[in-house]
């Protein structure tokens, strides 16, 4: 098929070619970083075709069966195996071989569903790009900023970070940790107002030039009316230093949660404008089809997945290589 013959074309290639280089590297860390999910899930399709050589119901309830245990999702596994009865009839498909291709076409559209799927950072035209991250406690939210101001600095870019996180104990040390880390500027204050400290922080960056603002806030969910009222108070408090800002809100969810990751994007949804996804941790958990099910069931798009603990472990996210990193045992 297309897609994988366009990987396995670069690998076998020896090439010196800086962007071949490139997907070949971030193509090990998809293989690399959905190892635990291929293995489960790719090892049991490939199973399911050799006990079943001719397409029938049974076949299907247990297609069912091992996409929900990928956390793909009950409500888009029914979707997506109606779709796939659907192409059998029309395509008078008896053998289930030749379903490979076609269940990997089918979770790609899911993803894709018709639209342009937006990976890119928002930047802003003038001054800094704010990027505010949202979340629940203990899912990864520093550290990803770390990872991602890290990223952005070898880009060329100034980046600077502020702990609107002011409450949690060690939240401001562990965001000034990452800013020694990566030589980056932070501004933060224990036990502060979050909205004054992110004042702060982004009057200096409009002063010193700064190109993108990281911001940290608190994880708190259970009362979502305090938290709907913080981030509206935040939203306000950035929107009047810069106009339209801040220009992304990206929600962080540990993808070992499974399902109570897609009952956090939901809820998060209901109280502020999220604009992309971060799911960390995709490496440690064998239901790595999360990814299908958050696009699928909040029509959000995921914008970077953490492939491991090292520092350049945060990628953008790419559904061609995670299809790949999916599947690439089954062909």
């Amino acid at each position: 098929m297309g897609l994988f013959d366009k990987f396995k074309n670069i690998f076998k290639k020896d090439s010196t070619v800086n962007k071949d280089i490139e997907i070949k590297e971030e193509l090990q860390s998809y293989d690399e970083g959905l190892e635990k999910t291929r293995k489960v899930f790719t090892s049991k399709l490939g199973l399911l075709s050799s006990k079943y050589k001719k397409v029938s119901e049974e076949y299907f309830e247990e297609l069912e069966e091992i996409l929900i245990m990928a956390d793909i999702g009950v409500n888009t596994v029914m979707n997506f195996v109606d779709q796939i009865k659907s192409r059998v009839k029309k395509e008078k498909i008896e053998d289930t071989a030749d379903l490979k291709e076609i269940i990997v076409d089918e979770l790609f559209i899911i993803y894709v569903n018709n639209e342009v799927i937006v990976n890119k950072i928002n930047y802003a035209e003038n001054g800094p790009t704010v990027i505010l991250f949202v979340g629940v406690n203990g899912v990864g939210k520093t550290t990803t900023i770390g990872k991602l101001a890290k990223q952005l600095k070898d880009k060329g870019k100034k980046v600077m970070m502020i702990a609107g996180d002011t409450f949690r104990a060690g939240a401001v040390e562990q965001i000034e940790e990452w800013g020694n880390r990566v030589g980056c500027k932070v501004v933060g204050k224990s036990n502060a107002d979050p909205a004054s400290v992110m004042y702060d922080g982004i009057e200096v960056a409009k002063n010193e030039n700064y190109d993108v603002v990281l911001i940290d806030t608190a994880g708190r969910l259970q009362n979502k009316v305090n938290l709907m009222k913080e981030l509206e108070k935040v939203n306000k408090v950035i929107g009047k230093l810069i106009p339209n800002a801040p220009h992304e809100t990206l929600l962080v969810i540990d993808a070992t949660t499974g399902q109570n990751g897609i009952s956090q994007a939901k809820n998060f949804k209901e109280i502020t404008d999220i604009t992309g996804i971060v799911l960390t941790k995709l490496d440690g958990t064998a239901k790595g089809g999360i990814v299908l099910a958050i696009k699928e069931e909040v029509n959000i798009p995921v914008k970077y997945i953490g492939l491991g603990e090292g520092i350049n472990d945060l990628k953008v996210f790419d559904i061609e290589k995670y299809i790949y990193g999916l599947f690439k045992d089954l062909f």
